[in-house]
């Protein structure tokens, strides 16, 4: 692909935005523009047309998003479900109007039905609902695949489509009221042991203290749910590969090919904190989908990505950068 080309990141100040901006530009591209809520309102339509007459991509890699953990999809499905929803229509549909060469759209995991068979394989994508608690979500971000697969149809449009599993990573959302679950349970952990400077000098000791009495951690759920991760820069790797190398209708998983359950995943995070309290699970509040797990054969196939980060070396550098920063 020409270096030259010019290239708009939507939501390119956020968590994924940042590494793919840094990914596109050691890659050699010099034309990276950003594009994001501090100056373009992408739920107006007028705000869009601004965004292309000022830019004028050649291609448009649409990150921005409403995002949240449970919790915040419970609380604000219509929220959740308008703004995806009119963001990527108004997006997508100007980028067609502007005659652009590409435009790569970043679908989500929560589009597969609730009980899809593990691993998830793209053709099972349309075989139910969604797992409830995050529907409105994965459904608006499901209405993309279909505006991209009509607009090729019709119109002969270049659009793609890519599902990623939940990142994590340095740079991720650590606010309790809209982080995911690793951010989330990595926050708990970090306060149930006494803040950063504890936390910290718990990562960096062979030996700590055996006389200390953590506070108790508080977990959703049973523990049983299972999930998969995707370390964020080699989500980015994977959204550059398809950029220069993909051009099929047909939507593609974007994952590591491994599931954790959320139980193991909390013992994990505390082993790296040496962590001496009480897990409590509240089993009150919902585990969410039962497995999640990708097939990521597709993506290899079509464009060459393999995940190459280790889970519990990613997140010993998500929980290194949290105390850092």
């Amino acid at each position: 692909m020409d270096k030259n080309k010019r290239i708009c990141i939507t939501g390119g100040l956020g968590f994924l935005g940042s590494h793919l901006v840094k990914k596109f530009k050691t890659k050699g591209y010099k034309k990276i523009f950003v594009a994001d809520i501090d100056k373009y309102d992408f739920r107006d339509l007028n705000s869009v047309k601004k965004m292309y007459k000022d830019i004028k991509p050649d291609i448009v890699v649409h990150l921005a998003a409403r995002v949240g953990g449970i919790g915040a999809n419970r609380e604000h499905p219509g929220e959740f479900f308008y703004d995806n929803l009119t963001m990527s229509v108004f997006l997508l549909d100007q980028a067609y109007r502007n005659k652009i060469d590409k435009f790569v759209a970043l679908g989500t995991i929560c589009c597969y039905p609730k009980f899809t068979p593990v691993p998830f394989k793209e053709e099972e994508l349309w075989n139910g609902y969604p797992e409830e608690t995050n529907a409105p979500y994965g459904l608006a971000k499901k209405m993309l695949l279909v505006q991209s697969t009509a607009y090729r149809q019709q119109y002969g449009f270049n659009s793609i489509f890519l599902m990623p599993v939940n990142l994590y990573g340095p740079g991720d959302n650590f606010d309790p009221s809209s982080s995911h679950v690793i951010p989330a349970l990595i926050k708990k952990f970090v306060d149930a042991i006494g803040g950063k400077a504890a936390a910290n000098q718990r990562l960096n000791s062979d030996s700590p203290s055996h006389l200390v009495s953590d506070s108790p951690v508080f977990v959703w759920g049973t523990g049983k749910a299972t999930r998969e991760f995707l370390y964020v820069e080699d989500c980015a790797e994977a959204i550059v590969l398809a950029t220069e190398r993909y051009n099929k209708p047909d939507p593609v998983n974007i994952g590591a090919g491994f599931e954790i359950s959320i139980k193991d995943l909390v013992g994990l995070i505390g082993k790296f904190l040496k962590y001496k309290g009480e897990i409590k699970w509240d089993e009150t509040k919902p585990d969410g989908q039962p497995r999640r797990m990708l097939d990521t054969s597709k993506a290899y196939k079509e464009f060459g990505f393999k995940a190459k980060t280790d889970f519990e070396i990613g997140l010993k550098k998500t929980i290194r950068w949290y105390l850092e920063n």
